[in-house]
């Protein structure tokens, strides 16, 4: 009988069943998986760190094993492995099981980790019981199910990291920027963090960055940051100018890919263990626009919440916001000596807070300090000099114990122990005036610009909708500042916190955005959630130099690009006119060009001018003949 294939179909043949070796593969990477299910199961293992080792090594091993024999067989370079005939990757019964699977952890991971076995009162037990050893060898500390989490999440990336270079070996593009990532993840994302923790220092990812990293400005973070000493400030320094300086300046020169697909964790796990969804992104022009409206209110979401947050922390620092709601139950209250209230009437609102007692910092040496009226305060106060207590205040503020000497002449020093409570107010050179007038100045500056210069390259949709969010965040603003309540944007700053780290951190970008790999794509949360992908998007549409540069004269129409997109844009498109392909959502994973069986599509760098070149008819790139005709030749 002819084995001859006669079949004409360019999609080809439904993939053969997986070899031996893969099967093998599969087997081993399961009995590490198996491991990890009985712990979950409350099974005690006799020694932890040889079976959590084992478990992690037969999972990446065989998942590399598995990527060897697959792709080290073939030749280099991509092809059409049936994807759409698999049940895994084409929302299939594995693809809908794999989902349900991975929603179902992420819901324990977030809101019901004693299912996992975390103990806040004893030992861990379960899968978090497992981990112990590894986390107390790395920062000290038992495991938690965010330390599970991490060890899982480093562990997916640089094991299908391995899968994806030998998929995408052809490219050197593709190759390095893995490695990246891989880099990222293992130092920046899951070790420094926890050996920073060993050491007492804030726990802090120095790549991620606001708004991604929604609670860098929260009031337990500036505080922790500002009790770390030096370290903290140059954390919190450095987070500042990832904002305003090194991001805007990156982003000028290579786009948003060198953040989403060069560093960022969540665009890490999306390129590696996700890439085998990848197709499943929905391309239609509905989606598109509903990924930029929602996409959008996400970013004036956080930026709100961030506002009102830092608001409410400097109005909270004041000494001369203190009321009887303030939380100075049996703590020593530090003021200093000026203020915008008179210091009788600090200390007395101190006093109303059940503060245990008041100390005076007066910062004029020069000056002799007293309250105006000393006959109803009943509280006991304490006057000191800064420059003759620097070092003692330090330690303070540090939690630890000192001794203060009392500006007046031959009175008792104060003893401030170590397991005092203490409250520190007008430390900061920062007022919330100031910060409030900054905001309107910044927002009023960028909205400005962008009317001004970039306005041609908004869609008129786009400008609606910046103008109608410019006006309803400044006017809410301004009306309740001035009605003097103390709350920006009508609600309480951290109720704003913990909506925004419910919906946005927890269900979009945990439940949603990696649950749901199997069934929406592996970038929906970049596409449609992630605040910090859209500030960059907005970044890299208006004034960046990055562009995907297409040849239309060899373009052959195979739709590779526009399948393989994993952010929906139709590459093919614009391929097929020649345009250069310049959108915020485009991550510049470079996926569309390593698919090209012709070369039509280039990543490049280059000046600003000419980014956006819309024609008319399909001609290629070397003429335009309407403007050839249009000019009399």
């Amino acid at each position: 009988m002819s084995t001859l294939n006669r079949d004409m179909s360019l999609t080809g043949e439904p993939p053969k069943a997986i070899t031996t070796r893969q099967k093998l593969a599969v087997g081993i990477g399961l009995i590490g998986l198996f491991i990890l299910i009985l712990a979950l199961a409350n099974v005690n293992f006799p020694n932890k760190t040889v079976f959590l080792s084992a478990a992690l090594l037969l999972i990446a091993g065989g998942t590399i094993l598995f990527a060897a024999d697959l792709y080290l067989n073939k030749h280099a370079g991509i092809k059409n492995d049936g994807v759409y005939f698999k049940s895994m990757t084409s929302r299939g019964v594995l693809g809908w099981a794999t989902g349900i699977l991975l929603t179902l952890f992420y819901v324990a991971l977030y809101w019901f980790p004693q299912y996992l076995g975390l103990n806040t009162e004893g030992d861990n037990t379960g899968l978090v019981g497992l981990f112990d050893p590894l986390s107390k060898f790395i920062s000290g500390n038992p495991a938690s199910q965010w330390f599970v989490y991490g060890t899982l999440y480093t562990l997916a990336i640089l094991s299908f990291g391995v899968k994806f270079i030998l998929k995408y070996r052809h490219s050197r593009y593709e190759i390095l920027r893995t490695c990246s990532v891989m880099f990222f993840q293992l130092s920046f994302a899951f070790i420094i963090p926890e050996i920073l923790a060993r050491l007492n220092q804030p726990y802090y990812d120095l790549k991620n960055i606001w708004p991604l990293n929604y609670e860098l400005f929260a009031g337990y973070k500036i505080d922790e940051f500002l009790s770390a000493g030096d370290i903290g400030l140059f954390m919190l320094i450095f987070g500042i100018l990832s904002i305003f300086v090194i991001t805007p300046i990156l982003t000028y020169k290579y786009g948003k890919r060198w953040y989403c697909s060069w560093v960022c964790g969540c665009g890490g796990l999306a390129e590696t263990a996700g890439d085998p969804y990848r197709h499943l992104s929905d391309k239609s022009q509905s989606a598109w626009k509903i990924e930029r409206w929602v996409v959008h209110s996400v970013v004036v979401f956080v930026t709100v919440m961030t506002i009102a947050v830092v608001f409410s922390y400097l109005a909270g620092n004041e000494s001369s916001g203190i009321s009887q709601w303030s939380n100075l139950q049996d703590k020593v209250a530090f003021m200093n000596a000026s203020g915008t209230k008179p210091l009788n009437e600090r200390i007395a609102a101190a006093e109303e807070a059940s503060a245990k007692s008041v100390v005076i910092i007066n910062q004029n040496d020069k000056k002799q300090v007293a309250p105006e009226s000393s006959s109803a305060i009943k509280i006991p106060y304490t006057i000191i000099s800064e420059a003759e207590n620097v070092q003692a205040l330090k330690t303070i503020q540090q939690g630890g114990a000192a001794t203060l000497i009392n500006q007046a002449a031959n009175s008792p020093k104060l003893n401030i122990s170590s397991e005092t409570q203490t409250q520190f107010f007008d430390n900061l050179w920062l007022s919330k005036e100031a910060f409030m007038w900054s905001v309107v100045a910044l927002l009023t500056l960028v909205f400005g610009w962008v009317m001004i210069f970039r306005r041609k390259q908004l869609a008129k949709d786009a400008k609606y909708g910046a103008i109608g969010y410019f006006v309803v965040v400044m006017s809410i603003l301004f009306i309740t500042y001035f009605n003097g309540s103390g709350q920006l944007f009508f609600f309480d700053a951290y109720q704003l916190r913990s909506t925004y780290g419910f919906v946005i951190g927890s269900i979009f970008s945990g439940v949603i955005g990696v649950g749901f790999y199997p069934i929406f794509g592996s970038r929906v949360w970049c596409r449609f959630g992630c605040p910090m992908a859209a500030i960059l998007g907005f970044q890299q549409r208006l004034f960046s130099k990055f562009r995907i540069t297409t040849n239309g004269g060899q373009c052959i129409s195979c739709g590779n690009c526009s399948t393989y997109c994993e952010m929906g844009i139709d590459v093919r498109a614009y391929a097929q006119k020649g345009e250069n392909i310049v959108r915020s959502s485009c991550v510049g994973c470079g996926i569309c060009s390593a698919v090209c069986p012709r070369g039509v599509l280039k990543l490049e760098n280059d000046t600003y001018s000419n980014r956006i070149n819309s024609r008319e008819v399909l001609l290629g790139n070397d003429v335009d003949l309407m403007d050839y005709v249009n000019q009399g030749n």
